[in-house]
């Protein structure tokens, strides 16, 4: 199925940078993150509130920079996730309730260069954080080779990918 991606006058789009996040009741909007190589997208959404939410985090675990950690917690997904759930919580959000979708972790550079497996380690932290957690991911596509541009319709919860092959719903909204 293709996604419909073109802004509408009644639609607002709201862009989430590299290392950051939108949490939001407006049910105007659709948020939108760019390039999720082997960064990970991970949206969420409560069809009960219309509370969602898109976080563009680039790596693991902050441990590696603890000052970038605390000017930019959202660059990683063990400080990053956890503000970002707290964040829909504080907007009415509940877990239980929770859609939840992840994209990206891809393998970029040339086959056989990927030393560091960012994407792979990326997608190893987050699913280890909601496993601790007891948050289920509804939706993924991950891994690969290619980036994708990740969005969510926060009146329906529908999460939209494209890539440089094609456009597809990952979540079909309600």
């Amino acid at each position: 199925m293709q996604a419909d991606l073109s802004p509408t006058p009644s639609i607002r789009q709201r862009s989430v940078g590299l290392a950051d996040r939108v949490v939001t009741s407006a049910t105007d909007e659709r948020l939108i993150t760019f390039a999720l190589g082997s960064c990970l997208g991970v949206t969420l959404w409560d069809p009960q509130t219309k509370v969602g939410g898109l976080l563009h985090l680039m790596l693991p675990d902050s441990t590696t920079s603890a000052d970038k950690a605390q000017t930019h917690p959202f660059m990683f997904a063990d400080t990053g996730l956890p503000r970002f759930f707290k964040d829909a919580y504080a907007l009415g959000a509940e877990k239980s309730r929770l859609v939840v979708a992840i994209a990206g972790g891809a393998r970029m550079g040339t086959p056989g260069e990927d030393t560091f497996q960012i994407g792979q380690r990326n997608l190893a932290a987050v699913r280890k954080i909601f496993w601790r957690n007891g948050v289920l991911i509804n939706a993924q596509e991950t891994g690969g080779a290619i980036p994708r541009t990740m969005t969510l319709r926060i009146a329906t919860g529908e999460v939209t990918l494209r890539s440089e092959r094609d456009e597809r719903v990952l979540v079909p909204g309600r």
